[in-house]
């Protein structure tokens, strides 16, 4: 009886509320998901892609493969997924969901995730999502990645922390600076508090935010996750910043290399 009255209360909301694409408003077949057109402008990233990066390429040399970007500059978190690449429709999505209010998108974009980084949640003890400073959230009301962290922990059944790490200061927005202002800007931004250091000893930690951009974030906290005691750091995010036949920070990345 229950389960009928939930089917009939989802057909009378279809009804007053038809399901339409988050992106375009265009009717769909099921709530809270995109339209053909704009599932077909989402950029999946699919292998073969660096094994460390995340970052996809455009030839697949059948091995696993690292990129010139990870072999130069190796980050701090060992392994980085992402469910598409910062383009258009992932811009518009992350954006919705950051800065429009749209927490509903928080639901959809874990899922993807949770698929995306399904052999990073494998290996995950815990999931932490990139925090942010106090006054920001007073500002906003709400932390983009701690939704999509709870939401990505309810569909894989691992552990979520969200106050495991904390933004110790607050930050400039890293867009326009360069490398060495990243760091400078992020340095000891993030930290485990002493009474936090138990709950995170000799874990796993999946690392979870929107976007993954430059990498100084993840970076930053992924080395304040260790220095507290996680014993490996992955990064799972909805969309990354992909340059193609581009150099970016002295690398190319589309280019390969096998490990």
């Amino acid at each position: 009886m229950v389960g009928t009255a939930r089917l009939a209360a989802t057909a009378l909301i279809d009804i007053v509320y038809p399901p339409s694409c988050l992106v375009c408003q265009a009717a769909t077949a099921e709530p809270r998901a995109l339209c053909a057109e704009c599932w077909g402008r989402l950029r999946l990233i699919e292998r073969p892609y660096c094994e460390r990066l995340g970052t996809p390429f455009s030839v697949d040399a059948g091995a696993a493969l690292l990129s010139p970007a990870a072999i130069a500059n190796p980050p701090v978190y060992e392994r980085a997924r992402a469910v598409a690449r910062y383009d258009e429709t992932a811009r518009l999505l992350a954006h919705r969901l950051k800065y429009g209010d749209r927490l509903d998108l928080a639901s959809t974009l874990a899922g993807w995730m949770t698929r995306a980084g399904a052999e990073l949640l494998v290996d995950a003890d815990l999931i932490v999502p990139v925090p942010m400073h106090r006054s920001r959230i007073w500002k906003r009301r709400f932390n983009q990645a701690a939704l999509l962290a709870d939401g990505i922990a309810r569909r894989s059944g691992r552990r979520a922390d969200a106050f495991v790490l904390t933004r110790k200061r607050p930050t400039r927005p890293q867009v326009g600076l360069s490398r060495a202002e990243r760091r400078a800007n992020l340095s000891g931004a993030f930290e485990v508090a002493e009474e936090a250091k138990v709950r995170l000893a000799g874990l796993r930690v999946l690392l979870v935010d929107d976007v993954l951009t430059t990498g100084s974030t993840a970076n930053a906290a992924a080395r304040a996750l260790l220095r507290g005691g996680a014993s490996a750091v992955d990064v799972v995010v909805f969309a990354t910043v992909v340059h193609d036949g581009v150099v970016h920070d002295g690398v190319v990345h589309d280019a390969f290399a096998t490990t």
